[in-house]
């Protein structure tokens, strides 16, 4: 078994490249900036290479109403536009967002088969707002959903996902909220959009306890999440013991995003990125696929992905060349509280 794969589109032209819109922060300089360190690096030689694929329209719908496609090609074949304030289409759009759903699903699919411990899928447009009706927050299809669902079927039992994403995942906290499948655990700003994910959320039904949501406060960096990972995180891994471990993962956290209000360094998102393997080694015998969703800063998405991949493949991280230094973060003991008297962690 190979340790670690890495998931991108390499068609002539490159779909991924292709959704773009003249000075949205959703670029493709986002993605090229992370491939780019990755050539730079040798990282890329060092993982196995995978195509991403088209999702077929069954994996689209086994998480999303008809609505959504639907909306997804009509906007693309009259010449693009907004579905809504923050979230455009342009006419290579319907394909951009069925390879990178692809993408992420080719990632499940090797690391379900054996053939790779571990598989990061370098994808966009990004995914983890979208719901079963909507597309919102620069997000199209929810890539992760569709992968999950796809395990689900493949008779995977229990799944974990960790959305470390500055913004929290409504999406697929709402697809799976009465799932006791899934564990969803998120970490995000509060208050911040889109305006979901309190403690109280915990999931309905039979499902009830298997959301867990922590919003921090602005200004929650290194220690914050170090404090958080420790006390709620790990020990909520521990007690569901998935099968498999799905990362959600967005890099607008770092100090340097110009879209978010939080502090976290490239060596803090590294620290929360070796704890969340160690957790699928110790746990899902090793089986862990993570996901691009958001980041905006091309340095911060670069040495954040360069250091995942290097723990991927089992390496010493490299330190971040420009560190920051934020400001001193605020005090989180009665949110930790409160998660953990929540859901009796």
């Amino acid at each position: 078994m190979q340790t670690a794969a890495l998931v991108t589109d390499r068609s002539t032209p490159r779909l991924d490249l292709a959704h773009q819109y003249p000075r949205h922060p959703e670029r493709p300089d986002r993605l090229t900036a992370i491939l780019d360190h990755l050539d730079a690096t040798g990282l890329r030689e060092r993982m196995t290479a995978l195509d991403a694929r088209d999702v077929t329209a069954e994996e689209v719908l086994a998480v999303h109403d008809p609505r959504v496609p639907a909306i997804i090609d009509d906007l693309g074949r009259r010449g693009g536009g907004f579905a809504d304030a923050d979230t455009y289409l342009t006419t290579a759009s319907p394909a951009a967002a069925r390879r990178a759903a692809g993408g992420v699903l080719v990632a499940l699919e090797t690391v379900l088969a054996g053939d790779h411990r571990r598989a990061f899928a370098a994808v966009r447009p990004p995914g983890h707002h979208a719901t079963s009706e909507t597309l919102m927050g620069f997000c199209l299809l929810n890539n992760v959903a569709i992968a999950i669902a796809s395990a689900f079927q493949a008779g995977v039992e229990r799944i974990a996902v960790v959305d470390w994403d500055v913004h929290h995942g409504n999406g697929t906290q709402a697809l799976f909220d009465a799932d006791p499948r899934l564990l969803y655990i998120s970490t995000h700003a509060s208050p911040f959009y889109p305006g979901t994910g309190t403690v109280e959320e915990t999931g309905s039904g039979d499902a009830a306890g298997t959301m867990i949501n922590i919003p921090l406060p602005h200004g929650a960096g290194d220690a914050v999440f170090d404090a958080v990972y420790e006390q709620a995180v790990l020990p909520a891994l521990a007690r569901f013991a998935p099968q498999l471990i799905v990362v959600s993962s967005g890099w607008d956290a770092h100090a340097r995003d110009p879209l978010a209000p939080l502090n976290l360094t490239t060596t803090g998102y590294t620290a929360i990125a070796r704890r969340v393997i160690e957790a699928a080694d110790a746990l899902s015998d090793g089986r862990l696929v993570v996901a691009l969703e958001g980041g905006y800063d091309e340095h911060a998405l670069a040495w954040c992905a360069g250091a995942l991949c290097e723990l991927l493949l089992d390496e010493d991280p490299t330190p971040d060349p420009q560190p920051v230094d934020p400001e001193p973060w605020p005090d989180i003991g009665p949110l930790l509280d409160a998660v953990r008297s929540t859901h009796g962690l």
